[in-house]
């Protein structure tokens, strides 16, 4: 029997490590950090163009902060998907355990593809080469990982020793995993040659998981399924239970289930791993992106507007001013329009310690950048003071903003391109380019876009408290509460 395959892409993670393009709120894999796709729209597409399987729409596994960023970036790319929210995070045995149940409920016995959504693969014609022969291990009812061949005596990674081959050409019998060595330790396994780098992505069918994670975590599976089926649908997204998953245990796929397969034959699936050789990289930090991109003559990677003199090896991102760099040898340079990161190619993984302190202080820098992404389009924060704020907003194409109430602001708006449609208090009019209103105090109030160009214009907010927790949601047709 052929099985359809589904692409299950969990995306649950912060990402700090690329900080300051990444934030708590728009993590590493919402970022386009190798050409104009970001990692998570790079992960949808990485399936296009698959002969001889029949591939579904994918289900995305998410943290419900980033649902609308993720369902825009879907209809960017003219993809459907089914996006499941996490009311908190559980790591990725209770995320492919959901997934497992969805897919079950949509289809007979699907082969899943899981992914997480913040890798790079360049090689996409041996990516899905090697995915044909994960199907066929996959459909006689195998657990199936892959596995990265090193390339270098990696400390950051876990390994996976590989047994005896299989019947499948180039696929073998898991041995054993072992966790992040010491460089001695890294060193002997690159010689060694039968040790691989761990991916974290895994192929099998549905019902297989859901077999394997009851026999090796029932109270994984029970609180799954119960979250799963007290869930509801929420416009484009499906919401587990929130209390129910609040009592599932955290664990990895791994640790709940890979890790015991070679040990338990007679209870479980047998699991296998297959070599893989295309242009992988976990991103991990930024001198692990500067490897991954095209550089210049001199070893320089540039994004943005930036001047480079007598510089070597040296990764300069610019997002908002000018950067000149003179003289300047394995370094990297990030520059956002609240934050700029200076550090030598060598220490970008102490990037994470730089995070803890911005977290200690409670810095607005580790949450969110200027620019917020809304469902209705964005604003950015471009000036402030005491009393007073200044935001560029852009409302879509047929969007609209809640209709609400602020206790504490008034606001001024100025439409620079596009209509409004503006509701103040029992009154609805059009406001045009070049024109504006007040919205005063108190008063109930909604900003819509009619037309059929984005509408950009500059909200002037003044008053005594300038959050954006001073809100009143009368209306929202996008059901928030918040945000």
């Amino acid at each position: 029997m052929k099985h359809t395959l589904i692409p299950v892409i969990l995306s649950g993670g912060s990402g700090t490590r690329l900080w300051p393009l990444s934030r708590q709120q728009y993590p590493k894999q919402l970022l386009p950090l190798v050409n104009r796709y970001s990692l998570l729209q790079e992960t949808v597409r990485r399936l296009d163009g698959l002969e001889d399987i029949a591939v579904q729409p994918s289900i995305i596994v998410s943290n419900e902060e980033y649902r609308f960023v993720i369902a825009e970036q879907l209809r960017v790319l003219g993809k459907i998907g089914k996006i499941i929210l996490e009311p908190y995070g559980r790591n990725t045995a209770p995320a492919l355990t959901i997934a497992a149940l969805a897919a079950m409920q949509d289809s007979d016995d699907p082969v899943l593809l899981v992914m997480p959504s913040d890798h790079v693969i360049t090689d996409i014609s041996a990516f899905q080469a090697t995915i044909h022969k994960g199907m066929t291990l996959a459909e006689s009812g195998m657990l199936v990982t892959f596995g990265i061949t090193p390339n270098a005596p990696e400390t950051g990674y876990g390994y996976i020793q590989y047994g005896t081959a299989l019947h499948e050409p180039g696929t073998f019998r898991i041995a054993r995993f072992v966790e992040k060595p010491d460089l001695a330790t890294a060193q002997n396994y690159l010689e060694e040659g039968s040790y691989l780098w761990n991916s974290g992505m895994f192929m099998m069918r549905a019902s297989i998981w859901l077999a394997a994670i009851d026999t090796c975590r029932r109270d994984i599976l029970e609180a799954c399924r119960a979250a799963w089926q007290s869930g509801s649908i929420d416009g484009d997204f499906h919401r587990i239970d929130k209390t129910a998953f609040a009592a599932c245990p955290s664990d990895s796929i791994d640790y709940a289930v890979m890790e015991t397969l070679s040990a338990r034959p007679d209870m479980l699936p047998p699991g296998a791993i297959i070599p893989l050789s295309a242009g992988w990289s976990d991103i991990g930090a930024w001198d692990a992106l500067w490897r991954t991109l095209q550089k210049d003559e001199s070893g320089n990677v540039v994004r943005g507007d930036v001047l480079l003199h007598a510089c070597h090896d040296t990764l300069a991102f610019s997002e908002h001013r000018l950067v000149a760099c003179i003289g300047v040898e394995n370094v990297v340079i990030v520059e956002t329009s609240d934050a700029v990161l200076v550090a030598h190619q060598d220490k970008t993984q102490e990037v994470k310690h730089i995070v803890d302190i911005l977290k200690q202080r409670n810095r607005p820098e580790i949450r969110s950048h200027r620019k917020i992404y809304r469902p209705w389009g964005w604003y950015d924060s471009v000036d402030r003071g005491e009393r007073f704020q200044v935001k560029r907003i852009v409302v879509n194409p047929g969007a609209a903003l809640s209709l609400q109430m602020h206790h504490h602001r008034a606001e001024h708006w100025i439409v620079v391109r596009g209509t409004a449609q503006v509701t103040r208090a029992d009154k609805t009019f059009l406001v045009s380019e070049n024109e504006s209103t007040y919205i005063p105090l108190g008063t109930p109030h909604r900003l819509e876009n009619p037309g059929r160009v984005p509408l950009e214009m500059i909200e002037v907010q003044s008053g005594s408290y300038l959050g954006e927790d001073d809100i009143v949601r009368f209306e929202d047709k996008y059901g928030r509460k918040e945000n």
